[in-house]
C-alpha cells in the first residue's frame, strides 16, 4: 500500500503544506501568505498565532486535496525559516508578543556591545557563527528587556522561548514537546555546535535563562506525535513528528549533497549558499559562518554558509513598493527585453548586507541611472544583483573550503528564472544544475521524516530520487563577466555603512 510524508515548509512571507509519495513525488500542496509587519525602519515582525492558523490550515489542505486515508501517511516533516524568535507563555500556549523576523535589525547596537564586549572571539569558537543581529540569542535578549514582565517571568520559568520550528511541534503536539533540532539550535548564537548543547556561558553572557530553550536534538528524531484535539486535524492524530531542520540545510539535504564538497543555492526571500563539509566544521576566514547541517544516525554533518538577507525580497520589492511589475514573472519578460541592464547596479541591502560583509548598517542603493534607464534596466539589474550576491558568496566559499564548488545545484522560487540562472553560470563559470523536484526544502524534511519513519532505507535511495530539469553554463565571456562583476563590488561599497547609527 502506498504511503505518504507530509511536510511543513514555513517561509518568510508563507505557511505550506506539500504531501510527498514513497517516489519523493508531489501529491497536493496547499500555500498560505502572512502578514509582514514593519514597526520601524529596519524592523520585520511576525504574527506567531498566523504562522500556526495558515500552517495549519495548509497542512489540513493538502491532506484532503489528496483524498487519501491520513493513516497512510507515515511521517510529518517539518522546515522553516531560521533565527526567527517566538516567545510564548508555557502554559496557555500563547505568544507574548509578535515574533522577531530574521531580517529584523533592531538589535544592531546591541551586537555591537557584545563585540566591544569582546565576545566575538569566543561567539566564533563554540558557535561558528559572528555577533550579528541575523541571530536569535541577540532577538530573545531583546524581548525579554523590552516586553513588559517578560524577564520576570522567564526566570520564574513561565515562558518558553524558541525559532519557529518550535513553535510548531509544540502546537502540534498540544504543548506536549518543547524541542529543537539541531540546525535550528545552531544559528542561535547560543548553542554549541562541538558538544551539541546549549552553551552555558554564552546564555550567561547574552542574559538568557536557560530554562526558556528547547531541548536541542537530532534532525531524524522523534519528537512527538500530533495530538489529538486540535480543530482541522483531528484526522491526523498520533501522526509521528519525525524530521526537522531549517530551511537552508533542509533544501542541502533535499538536493543530495551528501558528500562533502556538494553545495546548493536556494534563491527565496534571501539567498543562501551552503556547502557540506563533512564531520568536522570548517572555521570561515573569509565571512562565511559554519553550522550543523544535519544528525542522523548519531553522525553529524557540518555546512559552510553564506547568507544574503535580499534576494527574490527584491524582486516583490519592485513589485509591490515601486509598481514597476504586476507579477514576478514579469520581471523576467522585463530583464529579457534589454541586452543588458545599462550600467545600472542596484545593491539590495534594505535590511543591511550580510555574508561577506556583514554590515548591518548598509543601505539598498541604485547607482549608474542615466536619463535613458527604464524600468526594463532595473528589473534586470535586481536579477543581476542576486546573481553577484550569490556569486560573492561562493567566491568565500571556495576560499574557505578545501575543496572547490565543481557545480552549484539551485532551487527556491526565483530559480525557475532562466535569464537569471543563465547569469549565474556566467559569473560563476561554473554549471548551474536546476533539478527537476524543485521543491528540496520541504523534500529535504520529508527526506529526514521518511528516513526515521522506515519510508526509505538509506541516504542512497534518497539520493536516487533527485533528476536534473537543466544545467546552465557558462556562455558569455569570462573577460566581460569580471568587468561587470568587479564595478559590483564598486557599487557595493557605497552602500555600505550608509546608517550612522542605529535608529
Amino acid at each position: 500500500m502506498e504511503t505518504y510524508i507530509a511536510a511543513l515548509d514555513q517561509g518568510t512571507t508563507s505557511s505550506r503544506a506539500i504531501l510527498f509519495n514513497r517516489a519523493g513525488e508531489i501529491v497536493s500542496r496547499a500555500q498560505h501568505p502572512f502578514r509582514q509587519i514593519y514597526p520601524q525602519p529596519g524592523w520585520v515582525e511576525h504574527d506567531p498565532l498566523e504562522i500556526w492558523a495558515t500552517e495549519k490550515r495548509a497542512l489540513a489542505e493538502v491532506v484532503g486535496a489528496a483524498h487519501i486515508d491520513p493513516k497512510r501517511i507515515a511521517a510529518l516533516g517539518i522546515t522553516n525559516q531560521r533565527e526567527t524568535t517566538i516567545l510564548w507563555d508555557r502554559s496557555t500556549g500563547q505568544p507574548v508578543c509578535n515574533a522577531i523576523v530574521w531580517q529584523c535589525r533592531r538589535t544592531a547596537s546591541l551586537c555591537d556591545t557584545l563585540k566591544a564586549d569582546g565576545l566575538g572571539p569566543l561567539v566564533a569558537e563554540r558557535t561558528g557563527l559572528l555577533i550579528d543581529a541575523y541571530f536569535s540569542g541577540t532577538k530573545i535578549r531583546w524581548l525579554l528587556d523590552h516586553v513588559p514582565g517578560a524577564r520576570e517571568r522567564a526566570e520564574r520559568g513561565e515562558l518558553c522561548a524558541g525559532t519557529v520550528d518550535s513553535w510548531l511541534i509544540w502546537n502540534l503536539t498540544g504543548g506536549a514537546a518543547h524541542v529543537t533540532d539541531y540546525s535550528n539550535a545552531s544559528r542561535t548564537m547560543l548553542f554549541n555546535i562541538h558538544t551539541l548543547q546549549w552553551d552555558e556561558a554564552l546564555c550567561r553572557a547574552l542574559g538568557i535563562p536557560a530554562s526558556l530553550l528547547p531541548e536541542p536534538l537530532p534532525n531524524c528524531h522523534l519528537y512527538g506525535r500530533v495530538a489529538p484535539d486540535i480543530p482541522g486535524l483531528e484526522d491526523l492524530a498520533g501522526i509521528p513528528i519525525c524530521g526537522s531542520a531549517g530551511d537552508q540545510p533542509a533544501a542541502l539535504f533535499g538536493q543530495a549533497c551528501f558528500t562533502p564538497g556538494q553545495a546548493k543555492n536556494t534563491y527565496g526571500t534571501g539567498c543562501f549558499t551552503l556547502m557540506n563539509v563533512g564531520g568536522e566544521p570548517v572555521a570561515s576566514q573569509s565571512g562565511l559562518v559554519t553550522s550543523v547541517a544535519w544528525s542522523l544516525g548519531g553522525e553529524t554533518t557540518y555546512a559552510l554558509e553564506g547568507s544574503v538577507f535580499n534576494a527574490g525580497s527584491t524582486i516583490q520589492w519592485l513589485r509591490d513598493e515601486l509598481g514597476l511589475i504586476s507579477s514576478a514573472p514579469e520581471c523576467d519578460r522585463l530583464a529579457e527585453s534589454v541586452p543588458d541592464a545599462g550600467g545600472v547596479y542596484v545593491v539590495p541591502a534594505f535590511t543591511g548586507l550580510g555574508a561577506p560583509y556583514w554590515d548591518m548598517y548598509a543601505r539598498g542603493t541604485i547607482v549608474g541611472l542615466t536619463r535613458g534607464t527604464t524600468k526594463a534596466h532595473i528589473a534586470r539589474a535586481v536579477l543581476d544583483a542576486i546573481a553577484f550576491q550569490v556569486t560573492d558568496l561562493v567566491q568565500a566559499m571556495n576560499a574557505d573550503a578545501p575543496c572547490p564548488i565543481t557545480t552549484l545545484r539551485v532551487d527556491g522560487g526565483a530559480s525557475v528564472s532562466d535569464i537569471m540562472m543563465q547569469t549565474q553560470a556566467d559569473l560563476l563559470r561554473l554549471p548551474v544544475d536546476r533539478p527537476a523536484q524543485v521543491e528540496t526544502t520541504a523534500f529535504g524534511a520529508a527526506a529526514l521524516a521518511g528516513l526515521a519513519a522506515g519510508v526509505w532505507g538509506s541516504l542512497e535511495e534518497v539520493a536516487a530520487l533527485r533528476r536534473s530539469q537543466h544545467v546552465f553554463l557558462p556562455q558569455r565571456p569570462q573577460a566581460a563577466c569580471e568587468a561587470q562583476y568587479r564595478l559590483w563590488r564598486r557599487a557595493v561599497d557605497r552602500a555600505l555603512r550608509w546608517i550612522e547609527n542605529d535608529v
